[in-house]
């Protein structure tokens, strides 16, 4: 966990303190119980705390967090892993700390986001988790270990043979087919801003660049996005990936809303923060890329 320090003496700056700690569910629950006006920020990456005294008021939780942990716990965990081991290429056991390594498994980070004072380690590319988790862990383990066996790449390239022709693969295919066309039907009577991200039924929040009028053919409408309403003449509408600063400076809407007949609309905070988690795990991955591409 990081103290935070000091607030704003800008007036354009909402006053307060930013604060950050490892994620861990419960840790948060008990955070935003503390700190109910507190709002988690994309671009600190942290949590801001508003108001003069927050740092302050912060700090003092966060001292009486770690003083309320049980000095004996990590012992515990150290005596109920010795009589009940688990033994698997998934765990690696440290002096002080598990790790666990696995295939990427999307029911894996579910699962591991649920085990207290666990948090995913970016350098290592491992979840660590204290010894005082450890019968949290063990308790859900079995669900960890057949998701990471489900996801290793043997085990995948067989499932993916299996499905090879199927009408499944065949739709699949179909469908990432026409996402690599960046083609969307749109209303004529209601075109989105072009250049500005806006939310879709079929490809999340993207950028409408233009639109040529061309007819969108009923078979590929139904086909593709039946999803859509039908009682629109569509026309195509070409777009691209929205980016992470086009993303962090879209302004959401105010209130949740309302898609039923409508082919695009202005993204919720929640469609904002999706895609923002999106994008920045692509920038992520492209910097690695570079870095390895270098050496």
């Amino acid at each position: 966990m990081k103290r935070t320090d000091g607030s704003s003496s800008n007036d354009d700056v909402p006053t307060g303190a930013s604060a950050s700690f490892p994620y861990d569910r419960i840790t948060v629950e008990r955070f935003r119980k503390s700190f109910p006006r507190a709002r988690w920020s994309d671009e600190l990456k942290a949590w801001f705390v508003p108001g003069k005294t927050a740092a302050r008021r912060f700090n003092r939780w966060l001292e009486q967090e770690l003083a309320g942990l049980n000095v004996h716990a990590d012992s515990r965990g150290r005596d109920a892993y010795a009589f009940d081991p688990i033994v698997s290429k998934y765990l690696l056991v440290h002096q002080d700390r598990l790790e666990v390594q696995t295939p990427y498994s999307r029911s894996v980070v579910n699962t591991m986001r649920d085990v207290p004072f666990a948090f995913w380690d970016p350098d290592r590319r491992a979840w660590t988790v204290p010894f005082r988790s450890y019968e949290q862990l063990h308790r859900r383990w079995a669900e960890i270990e057949a998701a990471a066996i489900r996801n290793e790449p043997e085990a995948r390239k067989q499932r993916a043979a299996q499905r090879r022709g199927s009408p499944q693969d065949l739709a699949s295919r179909a469908r990432a087919i026409e996402r690599r066309r960046r083609r969307y039907p749109l209303d004529p009577d209601n075109l989105p801003p072009f250049g500005r991200p806006v939310m879709t039924r079929s490809f999340g929040v993207v950028v409408v660049v233009g639109c040529d009028g061309e007819p969108v053919d009923g078979e590929i409408l139904r086909s593709h996005y039946s999803d859509l309403p039908d009682h629109h003449n569509y026309v195509w509408g070409q777009w691209r990936p929205a980016d992470l600063d086009e993303l962090i400076k879209t302004w959401p809407s105010r209130s949740k809303t309302k898609i039923d007949g409508t082919v695009w609309w202005q993204p919720t905070l929640d469609d904002l923060r999706a895609a923002r988690k999106t994008a920045r795990a692509l920038e992520r991955r492209r910097t690695r890329l570079r870095t390895i591409t270098r050496r």
